[in-house]
This record gives C-alpha cells, structure tokens and sequence, in this order.
C-alpha cells in the first residue's frame, strides 16, 4: 500500500510547469492611494467562487528589503491556495525606490490592506474572520507588523474595523529590527524597536506559522527562533519550521525565480502552510484514506 500524496509535488510540478503562464490574477482592485500611488490588491479567486460565499482569504507582502519588490512573488503561492478553495491576493504597498518611503509606510499600507479586505467581505464572498497575513522577508515584516505591532494605522480609515489578521503565515520574516537583525540603517537607530516584532511579544497574538532557512545570511535564523520561544512562553500558538541549509528566499517558486531548480523548498513551504491552515481550520481537512492506492 502506497500513498498517493507522497508523490503528488512531482505530479504538482510537472503541472507547474506546464501552466506557468496561467498565474495570473482574477482581478485587481485599489485599496489605498498614497504617494500619488493607486496601490493594488492581485486576487486569486477559486474556481466558482461568488460573491455570497464567505471563504478564509490569505493576503501575501513581497519582500525587498522595503525598497523594491512586486506582488508577482506571491503569484504562484497565491494559485496554489486558491485551488484549494481560498481566496488569495498578492498585495502591492509602497517602498523606497518607487514612493521614496519607509518601513513605517510599508507597514501602514500593510495594515490597511488587512482593513480593507475586511471592509469588502461582503461584497467579495470573504470572511472577515478568516483573514490570514503572509509575506516573504520584509513582506513578512509588514505581515507580522500586523499582527504583533499596535498603532500606525492611517487615521482617515474606520479605525473600528481591524488591521489585525486572524493568523500569520511568515516567509523568512524580519522579525528583529535591531542591530542583532535586520533593516535597522532603514528604521533608524533612534527608532529601532518600533516596528520589532521580537520586541513586542505578548499574550493574546495570533496563531503563526513561521519557515526560516538555518543557513539565512540576511535575517539570522536566531531571530525567529528567540520570537518563537517567546511567542510560546506569552501562550501563543507558534509553530516554527526550519529548513536545514537553506538560504535567504528558499521558499520562492520557480515562476518568480525561473533559474530554481530544486523546487521541493517551495512545495514543503506550501504543504507545511496548507497543513497550518487546516489544523486552525481556514481549510478543510483531508480524508487521508481518499489518497491510498494499492500497488504490487
């Protein structure tokens, strides 16, 4: 008796590369202008879905280090959950190069991206208590910020509508912005423990799952582990899952960074996620059994 899903990434990945064109947004929408800038929302929506539904929704920050970067990071992650039912969207927010911004803007917008998918439920078949906030590096940053960081939220919005996402998802994450981490030359020394996660730990957070690579040279892998052991200690739910060896964006896919050529990083990454998500139950969970083939 074998298992059917022990081999489905490689069915996955010939799949993949077949239809790497196809990832694609459903639609686009404008949830903020700021800097003179329409900043958008890339949504992924699942097979039939309508606006009556009420589907958990996963909002994905790309990493740059807040000074460049783009939503198409987050593409294929972002069709991968939405055909397991999800709503996923691939969030654009301001950075350096473009809005000659800060970290502190980036986090705003991230926060009101959160808000204002809350906001549409409704009007978008999603359920504002299912709102997950993921995000790679600095994304992961903003993602977290959400989560764990109060304040800096834009004050023409409806503050009685939260920022905070109900779980995190977090992708080698700046998690400390002191000098023991990274991006404190961009906050300023002044303002070090502002935005840092690890320096904000309370009880009361929100459920995270965090993937780090051992071998990151950007954000040290010490970092998320001292924010896990101190999200546990305050009684949070916190998983954290490390890749052994792996480097500074080992969860990308192929279709951001076409030159990958070992992919089972990515199709971990997204199976650890999806298993995360059913186990808080934003996705159903699967009868094992209906996997099970029987072989010679």
């Amino acid at each position: 008796m074998h298992s059917l899903k022990a081999i489905l990434p490689t069915l996955v990945f010939t799949a993949a590369n077949l239809s790497a064109s196809a990832f694609e947004p459903t639609t686009t929408y404008v949830y903020k202008h700021a800097s003179d800038t329409d900043l958008k929302l890339h949504v992924f929506n699942p097979q039939g879905h309508a606006s009556t539904d009420r589907r958990p929704v996963i909002v994905f920050f790309f990493g740059g280090g807040w000074n460049s970067g783009t939503p198409a990071q987050f593409y294929e992650q972002s069709q991968y959950l939405a055909d397991l039912g999800m709503v996923a969207i691939s969030a654009d927010y301001r950075v350096k190069s473009r809005q000659g911004t800060s970290p502190f803007e980036s986090v705003a917008d991230g926060k009101s991206a959160i808000r204002w998918v809350r906001q549409n439920a409704d009007r978008f078949g999603i359920d504002p208590e299912q709102v997950i906030a993921s995000g790679g590096s600095a994304g992961g940053h903003v993602a977290a910020c959400t989560g764990v960081i109060a304040g800096y939220d834009e004050r023409e919005e409806d503050l009685t509508l939260s920022s905070v996402p109900n779980a995190m998802v977090l992708f080698n994450p700046v998690i400390d912005t002191t000098e023991k981490g990274y991006g404190v030359d961009r906050v300023g020394y002044d303002r070090k423990l502002e935005l840092s996660p690890a320096h904000h730990v309370r009880p009361g957070l929100v459920p995270t799952l965090i993937l780090h690579g051992t071998a990151d040279t950007t954000v040290p892998f010490e970092n998320v582990d001292r924010f896990n052991q101190l999200m546990q200690a305050a009684g949070n739910d916190s998983e954290l899952v490390s890749f052994e060896g792996k480097g500074h964006g080992f969860f990308n896919g192929s279709f951001f960074r076409p030159q990958t050529k070992d992919r089972g990083p990515y199709f971990d990454s997204m199976t650890k996620t999806e298993t995360f998500l059913e186990r808080l139950g934003f996705l159903p969970r699967k009868n094992t059994t209906d996997f099970l083939i029987d072989t010679p």
